[in-house]
């Protein structure tokens, strides 16, 4: 009978022991019985699809959790059956997306209002400053 299918017959365990005594005897040997096992399918968790499969559970996992929440104007939400809150919780957001905006406009003018006033203290500092005094030239001494 060949190695493979007598550990396979014993199952991960098997595998597991192979492996752990491959790093004990010289590390590339467990290394080598490590990915040949996982390669192979043998380490799966009941599935053998592989990668693919992990990834096509994650990219489910996160459509189902943000369900087109990202769509500008919130048209992702989903009608609570109750049209009366529907349209309170539209104009609830429309009018918070709008005091951002303004708080943003406000904060950009607050900038604006600090740099102006920074430069003018510099430009007013600069013209009083006193006249740099001209250095004394060497000229006729000799």
């Amino acid at each position: 009978m060949e190695l493979t299918q007598k550990l396979d017959s014993f199952g991960k365990p098997a595998w597991i022991a192979l492996t752990v005594l491959g790093f004990m005897a010289w590390w590339p040997l467990g290394l080598a019985v490590l990915a040949f096992s996982i390669g192979s399918g043998r380490m799966g968790c009941s599935s053998r699809r592989g990668f693919a499969h992990w990834q096509e559970q994650g990219r489910d996992a996160f459509r189902n959790a943000f369900d087109g929440r990202f769509n500008r104007g919130y048209s992702g939400f989903q009608s609570s059956g109750n049209a009366a809150f529907d349209e309170y919780r539209q104009e609830t957001l429309r009018r918070l997306e709008d005091e951002q905006r303004d708080f943003k406009d406000f904060l950009e003018r607050l900038r604006q209002a600090k740099d102006k006033s920074e430069f003018d203290q510099f430009m007013a500092e600069r013209r009083n400053r006193p006249a740099p005094a001209p250095e004394p030239t060497t000229e006729g001494q000799g």
